[in-house]
């Protein structure tokens, strides 16, 4: 059951599912059907909610705006159903939360652990994103809730600083007994992607960067990145916590004395005019 017009739920589908298409066949529903309620729903608001391209149906500005009313509304439709005398229904809330593999694993999952247990009509999806690229998902509406740079903040949303990661300079724990820069002269870096600074900005507050080749591999998921290290392909660094299982099964070695380079990071999300309790729980849930 659903307190949302026929419009705004066909609106949701078509956020949720990306085409038309697909929209209209979790819906039950002909194409015809939904391209008509989006529409009706365009006009009624006077404003494009949708720009169609090859990728599918990506929001506008103004349907961002509408997406956040809808996520605000879903969630309070819940606890009014639930008080409703006689109403009978108790409503399932779909959540998402997404974060870099070491973050999501340290520390989201293991404190909403408990908060899934209180509430358990609370369907939460744990989406690891590893690229610098998850504001664009909470933009879009395919997240609630996302764990990025602080750069990357947009006035209209709302954060809050996370405790920093730190990140460690790791090699292969073959490589154990040679010297740090010899390691750093004459092997090479892996990292995510060409964008990511994290590897160079460690090196260059350790006064290593100039010695370094500049030149990288690259591996855009965490747990590839790790192998890739242990199999002796070169050396990178990884979040302290998540190495530490590594080190302890003598996959990877820390170097240079286990000196840090701290990231910090927000968990972003955009303001709810009445927020559920589960909704401030994660918010205080997650550090």
């Amino acid at each position: 059951m659903s307190l949302l017009s026929p419009q705004l739920i066909a609106f949701v589908a078509v956020v949720k599912h990306k085409t038309v298409h697909a929209a209209a066949s979790s819906m039950h529903l002909t194409q015809t059907a939904v391209t008509q309620r989006i529409r009706s729903l365009e006009r009624q608001l006077k404003t494009t909610l949708f720009i169609r391209t090859r990728r599918g149906m990506t929001l506008t500005q103004e349907g961002e705006a509408l997406f956040r009313y809808c996520q605000a509304a879903k969630e309070l439709e819940g606890e009014a159903l639930a008080t409703i005398q006689g109403a009978g229904v108790q409503t399932e809330i779909e959540l998402t939360i997404s974060a870099a593999t070491s973050i999501m694993r340290a520390r989201v999952m293991p404190n909403c652990l408990p908060i899934m247990q209180k509430f358990t009509n609370l369907l939460i999806c744990f989406h690891v994103d590893d690229l610098e690229h998850r504001h664009q998902s909470l933009r879009a509406g395919l997240a609630d809730f996302v764990i990025m740079r602080a750069e990357y903040l947009a006035p209209e949303m709302q954060s809050k600083h996370l405790k920093p990661e730190q990140y460690v300079l790791v090699a292969p724990y073959a490589w154990k007994g040679r010297k740090l820069k010899d390691i750093v002269a004459n092997e090479r870096i892996i990292d995510f992607d060409a964008s990511d600074d994290v590897t160079f900005n460690y090196l260059k507050q350790h006064q290593l960067f100039e010695l370094a080749h500049h030149s990288r591999y690259y591996a855009n998921r965490t747990e590839n990145l790790a192998l890739l290290v242990a199999e002796g392909v070169g050396y990178t660094c990884l979040a302290k916590e998540f190495v530490q299982p590594y080190v302890k099964n003598q996959q990877l070695t820390i170097l240079n004395q286990g000196k840090t380079y701290d990231v910090s990071h927000v968990l972003a999300w955009f303001d709810r005019p009445e927020p559920a309790e589960y909704f401030s729980a994660i918010i205080a849930g997650i550090k």
